[in-house]
């Protein structure tokens, strides 16, 4: 393995409008000496979980589960309205939902325990671990590293490249030899196009590396102990949960109940974990440095620390009216909120949304699931947001009326803007982070 490895005792800096040049994640930041300020006044939780509970009323969405912490305590994590329409139980904390592409940060929290380990390194060559592994350019493929996977800075000219076989029922190690004849747009590390195939690699990486296969990794070195009892991986995970919510698609007569699609189960890295409320609390403790005896505070400075930016992240709903720059992570996207620290990631698959964002200034953790394509629940998360730093009131949400025809979404679907060499979006797919 080539390179150096990163020193634990350096420093990152915070989060700018223009991080230095992506080739490596940041060194890890100093969190000893980081303020952290309490919630501004009048952040209550009671007014959220009401939200919630009017979301889910008169079926505006089937269910819905949701998870707030703050200074290492729950707050918050309850289920709302119900599995399925047709088959109705109630959501409740250990209600399992599938988490799409919010799975790319235990992926990047995979590897990073690895290179805690000292067993991986973040500028490990990904085709010394995987040799059938292929770009378009030769140099290229030499020059790909974990970081890069991680950070969707592989240098692919497309976003989301192949995720069309993908859903056309391919097996992933077909597709992902596919990635050979993907045209590329720069060196690796110098570009962002977000992907969900080459992300998956780094599951074939921590295979070579332990000799375990990734979802066994996942579940001995992060469900387990961080007492994530009702997490698991795949299709036939969630579907052996205790209670899960089905996934729910619209139709004339309103939502319809559904049997979870396979496809993008087959990239556990990019979008195979499951989990209920009660284990994304745990795992928001977990990722705001509570559970250090998993997750080391420095580790997680690394994994939240921008690595390229993403400023085609600012054009999109909150995100265009909030956000002063963004960057992606290492299966996390960070946000400068209104001046305030965001780490970020949603996920959509079909049936199934969520988001989940943690506030390290304000110690806080939000984790919001629920089993349909309503965009409805997305501005609980700005509204959440917003009250715990004490911007002035702003109507993301408005549970009070008639939604109609989800007037009130804040991701929006768009096309992709034209390809420029860093920062540009990601395009929308069926497991894209929006």
């Amino acid at each position: 393995m080539l390179g150096l490895a990163i020193p634990s005792t350096a420093r990152t800096p915070t989060l700018s409008a223009n991080p230095p040049p992506p080739t490596q994640p940041l060194p890890y930041r100093d969190v000893s000496t980081r303020t952290v300020l309490p919630p501004a006044a009048g952040f209550d939780v009671a007014v959220f979980e009401a939200m919630a509970e009017q979301l889910v009323e008169g079926r505006r969405v089937p269910g819905l589960a949701m998870a707030l912490v703050q200074g290492g305590r729950i707050l918050s994590a309850r289920g709302y309205g119900v599995t399925d329409v047709a088959r109705p139980e109630p959501v409740d904390a250990h209600t399992v939902f599938r988490l799409a592409s919010l799975s790319k940060a235990f992926a990047g929290t995979m590897a990073g325990l690895l290179v805690n380990d000292g067993s991986l390194r973040w500028d490990s060559k990904v085709a010394d671990y995987v040799p059938g592994f292929r770009l378009a350019d030769e140099e290229y493929t030499r020059r790909v590293t974990v970081t890069d996977l991680l950070s969707h800075s592989v240098g692919l000219k497309a976003h989301n490249a192949y995720d069309r076989d993908i859903e056309a029922n391919a097996e992933y190690y077909q597709v992902a030899q596919k990635l050979a004849e993907a045209p590329v747009q720069c060196a690796p590390g110098e570009c962002y196009a977000y992907q969900n195939v080459a992300f998956s690699l780094v599951g074939d990486v921590v295979f070579a590396a332990t000799g375990k296969f990734y979802e066994q990794e996942v579940q001995r070195r992060i469900f387990e102990p961080l007492g994530m009892r009702d997490a698991s991986l795949g299709l036939p995970g969630i579907e052996s949960s205790h209670r899960w919510a089905r996934p729910h698609v619209r139709s004339r007569n309103g939502w319809v109940s559904i049997r979870p699609k396979p496809t993008y189960y087959r990239l556990p890295p990019a979008a195979g974990v499951n989990a209920s409320a009660n284990d994304m609390a745990q795992w928001l403790l977990a990722h705001t440095g509570h559970r250090p005896d998993v997750l080391p505070a420095p580790l997680l400075a690394t994994l939240h620390a921008p690595v390229v930016p993403t400023p085609g992240e600012l054009r999109y709903g909150w995100r265009r009216e909030r956000l002063n720059s963004a960057a992606y992570a290492l299966g996390w996207r960070v946000f400068d909120y209104a001046g305030e620290e965001v780490v970020f990631h949603a996920g959509a698959v079909q049936g199934y949304r969520g988001m989940v964002a943690l506030l390290p200034g304000r110690d806080l953790g939000v984790a919001i699931l629920w089993n349909s394509e309503s965009s409805l629940p997305s501005g609980l998360l700005p509204t959440i947001l917003d009250q715990a730093i004490g911007l002035p009131p702003k109507r993301w949400l408005d549970v009070d009326v008639d939604f109609g025809s989800d007037n009130l979404m804040v991701d929006r679907e768009a096309a992709p803007p034209a390809p420029a060499r860093r920062g540009t979006s990601a395009a929308r797919a069926t497991a894209s982070p929006r």
